[in-house]
């Protein structure tokens, strides 16, 4: 049976740099100079677009790398020291930010709050009830930084997991990568809902035109997974996903029948309406519980996993609404060429 075409076949061109640390990485991988010192990410916002684009490409190593650039530069000394120092900066940020201690099932029903009425925070509750064609088609682009590789920073935890929550996180990323089939795949199953919509399914083409809040919600969990660490964190951001993802894919479904989107649009979420359900309890159960039984010291971590998700998807949400609600692009660019239908300049 053929499969569809896997839109991560080529790695992605290097970004176009926002800043000075950004320029310096991105220059030393495409020129091969000096990289920054550790001491150049003192004072960086680290919220901001430099501080994010310079850490995504240095994360985007570990995935799929860019075209052009060895593949042994991912082990660069040099480049993970800086890594480690913009980590810092965007870590001590997360931890000032986020709410604080609670009890980890506190911190997971605070999560299933559902919006009262036409909630003005939500973006998956906008898009419902008010979203144009082309709000969904870049709401797609930008959240195509994060399906694209969805499930994968979550498998870096497994190897540190045992026992029932190791078993109950393989059963879960099992099923986000297809259950043994490619065609499956939910990476894949957005490719095709990106398509549906008129856009480019090329992995990282909308880089460019993400802004550091959409950034920041990738390099939350490539930061969570790439440490032992933080692995109570991983399994925190890892349960916030699956806790928000059936509610908000129901209305993204609704979002979608309404402007008429075809079949492959409509299905990603439909998927993720169903499994998540099921994903849900069984993450709360046994990937949470599972961990905490073994190593009831990991619980802040858990819940400081479950918070920072929750304020990094806050922060993109406010942005996406202001620009919308305003008359505006929430795209920090425009697309090539070649990945412009559907959206508006």
């Amino acid at each position: 049976m053929p499969t569809r075409r896997e839109a991560r076949l080529c790695s992605p061109p290097l970004p176009a740099p926002r800043g000075a640390l950004s320029t310096g990485v991105v220059t030393a991988l495409a020129h091969g100079r000096p990289v920054p010192g550790p001491d150049e990410a003192d004072g960086a916002d680290p919220f901001g677009d430099d501080l994010q684009l310079a850490l995504y490409v240095l994360y985007e190593l570990h995935y799929q790398g860019f075209d052009g650039v060895a593949e042994d530069r991912e082990w660069d000394p040099a480049l993970l020291a800086l890594r480690q120092a913009l980590e810092q900066n965007f870590l001590d940020a997360l931890r000032a930010d986020v709410p604080g201690p609670v009890p980890v099932q506190q911190a997971l029903d605070d999560l299933q709050l559902e919006p009262v009425g036409r909630d003005a925070s939500s973006v998956s509750q906008y898009l419902q009830y008010e979203g144009e064609p082309a709000q969904l088609a870049e709401y797609a682009a930008l959240r195509s930084l994060y399906h694209l590789k969805e499930a994968d920073p979550h498998a870096w935890v497994i190897p540190r997991l045992h026992g029932r929550a190791k078993a109950a996180m393989v059963a879960v990323e099992y099923d986000e990568f297809g259950a043994g089939r490619p065609d499956e795949i939910h990476a894949g199953l957005f490719a095709a809902l990106m398509a549906d919509l008129g856009l480019e399914t090329a992995y990282g083409h909308y880089l460019d035109a993400g802004p550091a809040e959409a950034l920041a919600t990738v390099n939350l969990m490539s930061l969570f997974g790439l440490h032992r660490a933080l692995r109570g964190a991983l399994v925190g951001h890892f349960a916030a996903v699956e806790v928000t993802s059936s509610p908000g894919s129901r209305r993204l479904a609704k979002a979608l029948r309404r402007i008429g989107a075809g079949p492959a649009a409509v299905r990603f979420y439909d998927e993720h309406v169903e499994a998540d359900a099921v994903h849900e309890q069984v993450v709360r159960h046994d990937v949470v519980g599972g961990l905490l039984e073994s190593e009831p010291a990991l619980e802040p971590d858990v819940v400081f996993g479950v918070q920072a998700t929750a304020l990094v998807e806050d922060r993109l949400g406010a942005v996406l609404l202001d620009a919308w609600r305003n008359g505006r692009s929430a795209l920090r660019a425009p697309p090539s060429p070649s990945g412009t239908r559907g959206l508006r300049p």
